[in-house]
């Protein structure tokens, strides 16, 4: 792997660690695409990584920053949890079975469905931001 190969790679490590911790995204959304477009990584490659980065413990210190914050439910954040880990492993097998192209499509359609819905369709809704810190 060449110095401005792994350069390249942290540098979308950073972008997407500060977005992540900035307003929550960051593999989906920045990593899969990056791995694509700059690294000439395969669709599968690139989601696989991405995966491989996000379930490993990357996020700990922005996790523990808002949780400090009282911005953490753990316990919706552990259902959820539950229901990525069995959505993860069913979403993978459909996407071995789908070609590169097809997947690449409907993670297009999606993100461009989201922003139309960020960009147009959001209702003022009121703030769920705690009262106070969080001390535990």
């Amino acid at each position: 792997m060449s110095i401005t190969t792994i350069l390249l790679l942290v540098t979308i490590g950073i972008i997407a660690g500060m977005l992540s911790g900035l307003v929550g995204i960051g593999g989906g959304l920045l990593i899969v695409p990056a791995l694509v477009y700059f690294v000439a990584f395969s669709q599968k490659a690139a989601q696989g990584t991405s995966l491989g980065i996000l379930l490993l413990p990357v996020g700990i210190l922005a996790v523990i920053e808002y949780y400090n914050n009282g911005f953490v439910d753990v316990k919706v954040g552990i259902i959820v949890s539950l229901g990525f880990l069995i959505g993860g492993f069913w979403g993978s097998k459909l996407a071995m079975t789908l070609p590169a192209d097809v997947i690449k499509k409907i993670f297009a359609i999606f993100l461009i469905i989201i922003a139309l819905k960020m960009l147009f369709l959001e209702k003022p809704v009121a703030s769920n931001e705690p009262s106070k810190k969080h001390n535990s």
